[in-house]
């Protein structure tokens, strides 16, 4: 397997992060430069390997001024917990052509020491259940993520359940 090494994204990265992230808007959402330079200016978290040609994730923490109804739902759910600390998943990608060699499972369990080291309590993210995204579903529960919700949105044209993982142990 090559050694794809992950590295912090910026804006010299952009029309690469452009091209993979539109290449796979069903799964996540169709973006211009200038809303994907806001995704990464707000962002915890943006890596991404190969200046984000072949994978990136994107993650918020709790405090990004981040308008997204997803994004909403975590913060109105651990709004009365002690441990109010999360970072959201909004976007991890991986390109088709190396699907399969570990690099999302490596770039999230180095989202979860950097969450880790940032004091946060636990990693969140959705996945559509309609249109339905079973390879997510299965990599997810992989990772450690327990399903923790489900809404529809956008009168019921799309599904998404919630997931959790926690990075420790938890009062809510």
């Amino acid at each position: 397997m090559p050694n794809h090494a992950i590295h912090a994204l910026g804006p010299s990265h952009l029309k690469s992060m452009l091209a993979l992230n539109n290449a796979h808007a069903q799964e996540t959402s169709l973006l211009n430069e200038a809303s994907l330079t806001a995704l990464v200016n707000m962002a915890f978290y943006g890596r991404g390997v190969d200046r984000g040609t072949i994978a990136l994730l994107i993650a918020f923490d709790q405090d990004a001024q981040y308008d997204n109804v997803n994004f909403r739902w975590f913060k109105q759910r651990y709004e009365n917990c002690d441990l109010k600390n999360f970072v959201y998943v909004d976007r991890v990608i991986v390109s088709d052509s190396v699907r399969g060699q570990g690099i999302a499972r490596r770039l999230y369990e180095d989202l979860f020491a950097a969450a880790k080291r940032a004091g946060h309590s636990r990693v969140v993210c959705e996945v559509n259940l309609s249109p339905p995204n079973p390879a997510s579903d299965a990599f997810h529960a992989a990772m450690g993520f327990v399903v923790i919700g489900q809404v529809a949105l956008y009168e019921g044209r799309k599904t998404v359940r919630y997931f959790e993982k926690t990075l420790g142990d938890l009062p809510c």
